[in-house]
């Protein structure tokens, strides 16, 4: 049986300890699991449906010289300490506009004063750099390092966040060093829903209608959207979906069938969810139009609560206060008690003669 020497073991945590461990502190150990000086960490962001995740131990400066000192200039850097730093993608992605595959890295870095290497390694297992080996790279690029506030830990964050990309940064000392990663987001999505839209989900309309909104949204594959809205309506057809089919259909410059869509959706449509197309209708400055569904609401249901609300808002943009004022008492009287404070507020500013809109 192969048996290991303590005073082999003590030579190879020795060789660990650049850049990572000190021989005075907290008692360390190769095989058992104690505190380190160099404390795990792990910071994770997601870009669109893509998750980057950096796992890394952080050592602290200690009044030390870092840069061209305990980490030299020049070297490969295991870019933290103990085992390798590692990133994760779950996705395909881009580095400072280089394609890198979706996976999990080792990341290594090598410092020089004015301009670092960002290294991402196949190998992600090893034990900090001493076996690091160019040939395993996946990708390599090339960025500037910056002046940064002092950080005594060693710290990795997610910077400059877009819906597409995010810069990763390390910081040490008074020193960071930025890269950008990039992920094709639409792309992604498409592919996912596709995928997703085959399990269970394809059998509920509201996994349809948040395709085709996503997609109209971001104005992205319309004709698809279309095609999941259609979708939507055959497993339920209700007034979101149709709402959202006469939306794309709209955003398709196909006006007619738009409104055929609408006026289906309006058929389907909900005191409340006919109050909220008004509401939308007001908001886009289509004043006649949003107050022609109040008055339709209130043939339709002049029961509930929220129609009077409608036509408060409707005379209030008239400058008929007297009437809204009216109106609103009528909302307030009906209205749930979670809504009595807003309404009131409401209230009293018709009363003040102002428009509520």
């Amino acid at each position: 049986m192969f048996r290991v020497s303590r005073g082999f073991l003590f030579c190879l945590l020795l060789a660990a300890m650049p850049g990572a461990l000190s021989v005075t502190g907290l008692a360390q150990s190769m095989l058992l699991d104690l505190p380190l000086q160099s404390q795990r960490a792990e910071v994770s962001q997601r870009i669109g449906i893509t998750d980057i995740t950096i796992n890394y131990h952080r050592p602290l400066v200690n009044e030390r010289k870092v840069w061209g000192g305990l980490v030299p200039y020049g070297q490969v850097w295991r870019a933290g300490a103990n085992l390798n730093t590692t990133i994760t993608f779950s996705d395909p992605v881009t580095i400072e506009g280089k394609a890198l595959d979706k996976g999990t890295y080792g990341l290594h870095m090598i410092p020089n004063a004015d301009e670092w290497t960002i290294i991402f390694s196949k190998n992600s297992t090893s034990w900090g750099a001493f076996t690091y080996d160019e040939k395993e790279d996946a990708l390599r690029v090339t960025v500037k390092p910056k002046a940064a506030d002092m950080h005594n830990a060693l710290t990795y964050d997610f910077d400059e966040l877009k819906p597409d990309s995010a810069v990763v940064e390390l910081e040490w000392e008074k020193v960071a060093v930025p890269f950008k990663v990039s992920v094709d987001v639409h792309d992604l999505v498409e592919a996912s829903l596709k995928k997703q839209l085959r399990n269970l989900s394809q059998y509920t309309w509201q996994s349809w209608d948040d395709a085709a909104n996503y997609l109209l949204a971001e104005k992205v594959d319309l004709d698809g959207a279309l095609i999941y809205a259609n979708k939507s309506i055959e497993n339920e057809d209700r007034f979101d979906n149709e709402d959202t089919k006469a939306k794309v259909l709209t955003a398709l410059n196909r006006k007619d069938d738009a409104a055929m869509a609408q006026k289906k959706a309006l058929e389907l449509a909900s005191a409340q969810q006919m109050h909220g197309y008004g509401r939308q209708l007001m908001g886009e400055k289509r004043n006649e139009e949003a107050f022609a569904i109040f008055r339709e609401n209130a043939k339709k249901h002049p029961e509930v609560w929220i129609v009077h609300g409608g036509l408060a808002r409707m005379y209030s943009a008239q400058g008929k206060f007297d009437d809204a004022a009216k109106e609103m008492k009528l909302a307030l009287a009906g209205a749930p008690d979670n809504q009595h404070t807003y309404l009131d507020g409401l209230l009293k500013r018709l009363e003040a003669k102002q428009d509520i809109n």
